[in-house]
């Protein structure tokens, strides 16, 4: 029998279609696949090209002599604009900002074939620590009031060049979506004197219903209300509202977790399409008790139609449980460098 689930975030409600789910087999991609080179001479992050980028703002190892394993880059194609101020107007019912902000790209390895999930950890742990120093960096300008680092893999998750990379955006305004967040985090905290977060992770852990992989500071799980297919959060085990706040050793925790959700996904569906992002506060709630900071996971195995458009409400035809299920017996030990960071 279907059923409507609600998310405990948001309270946006989704519909589990039990009477047209689908094995989480079904899922995978079945597509052919050519193999990527680890060079291509055309790609501008490939090594050697660097003169096509912009001048670079970060590089791993910061040792100009060393070849680099991760670089970050002045997007050349930038939504916005550092150059501008944010200078505010309103018109009648018309606001508006001029479009400051920094649009910055995280080439995640020199390789152009090796995506996240075929890196080892250690590998992935430096990326990881680029976006943390580009976050805490830009976080000191006060003109920027929010910032999001996501992942887009593969074409119809919105990546332009095929050679792995991340990207970060930083904006004069928190968007609706984070405010939204923080507004019933912070209500609940009112109501309940906890993080509505921290009370989640407790009980789904207790549960193992929906965990995919638990590290000693991170946790991988499906989502209760899951809006689409192997939807999928990490959340820190120790209390923080702001990815700033990471420390090392937590790093590199992530970067285990992450990695093998990823090489899950990657070898159990086949490579799919995906979107990562970083869902954190603002910097200033650094320390603030009522929100918590994850990492949102997306394969792009549905498409949005017409009623996810016209209600705002999606169907979701892979219950969670089972996709969780599915996950955890996905071996990755023969990934293709999957071994390497274990």
């Amino acid at each position: 029998m279907p059923e409507l689930r609600q998310n405990f975030f948001t309270k946006e409600w989704v519909i589990i279609a039990t009477e047209r789910a689908k094995r989480p087999e079904e899922l995978a991609t079945h597509r052919a696949t050519q193999p990527a080179p680890g060079f291509v001479e055309s790609c501008p992050f490939c090594p050697g090209n660097e003169s096509k980028t912009p001048p670079e703002v970060l590089r791993y190892p910061a040792n100009l002599a060393e070849p680099w394993s991760v670089r970050a880059i002045p997007n050349k194609f930038a939504a916005l604009s550092s150059e501008v101020q944010p200078t505010r107007s309103l018109q009648h019912l018309r606001r508006r900002i001029d479009g400051f902000g920094f649009h910055e790209v995280i080439i995640d390895s020199p390789d152009h074939s090796r995506c996240m999930p075929l890196l080892p950890d250690a590998h992935v742990a430096g990326i990881i620590r680029a976006y943390r120093e580009r976050y805490r960096t830009l976080s000191v300008d006060r003109r920027v009031n929010h910032i999001t680092i996501f992942k887009n893999h593969g074409a119809d998750a919105g990546a332009s060049l095929q050679h792995p990379h991340s990207q970060l955006i930083a904006t004069p305004v928190i968007p609706s979506q984070v405010r939204h967040r923080l507004h019933e985090a912070r209500r609940h905290y009112d109501d309940a004197g906890e993080c509505m977060f921290c009370h989640m992770v407790e009980r789904e852990v207790e549960d193992q219903t929906r965990i995919v992989i638990k590290g000693e500071h991170f946790v991988a799980m499906e989502v209760f209300a899951a809006a689409t297919p192997f939807a999928t959060h990490i959340f820190p085990l120790r209390h923080m509202a702001s990815f700033g706040e990471i420390s090392d050793l937590e790093i590199a925790d992530l970067a285990r977790v992450l990695r093998a959700l990823l090489a899950k996904i990657y070898v159990g569906l086949e490579n799919p399409d995906l979107n990562f992002t970083i869902r954190s506060g603002p910097t200033e709630y650094s320390g603030a008790r009522h929100f918590h900071w994850y990492v949102s996971v997306i394969p792009r195995l549905t498409r949005v139609a017409g009623f996810e458009l016209g209600s705002g409400m999606f169907i979701n035809t892979v219950l969670p449980e089972a996709a969780a299920e599915f996950l955890r017996k996905v071996s990755i030990e023969n990934a293709a460098g999957a071994g390497a960071g274990q």
